[in-house]
């Protein structure tokens, strides 16, 4: 699929580049007006231009193409098979280990300390 992709990227930017000389080449409406105002060709400028010549054919029949080849680049770069990543992409990651109870409850605080003992109690010699 990768190829195709390359293939239609290299005929878009020839076709572009091939619209663009030809574009360029062609003789425009306004050319024939002359220098002054009111010539003798000036009413071809609104007028219908007649047959069309090589030139003109030949660039709306790149123009088509190029917008044929641009629907199909469009079409194959949206519906391009997902990449796997390689040898790698094929690996499903564990997922992440639950954490120790040690770390994920914090230590009890220490025994309360004993009862002092009754002062009025007796005293047990040793």
């Amino acid at each position: 699929m990768g190829l195709w992709i390359n293939l239609l990227v290299v005929l878009q930017v020839l076709l572009g580049i091939a619209i663009i000389g030809l574009v360029l080449l062609q003789h425009g409406k306004g050319a024939d007006m002359g220098s002054g105002f009111g010539g003798g060709s000036s009413g071809s400028l609104f007028g219908a231009s007649g047959s069309a010549n090589f030139l003109s054919r030949m660039t709306g029949a790149l123009a088509t193409i190029f917008f044929v080849s641009s629907l199909g680049l469009g079409y194959l770069v949206t519906h391009r098979p997902k990449d796997t990543g390689g040898v790698m992409g094929e690996v499903k990651s564990a997922p992440a280990p639950a954490p120790s109870p040690a770390v994920q409850a914090p230590k009890q605080a220490p025994a309360a300390p004993a009862a002092p003992q009754d002062s009025n109690a007796k005293k047990v010699p040793n």
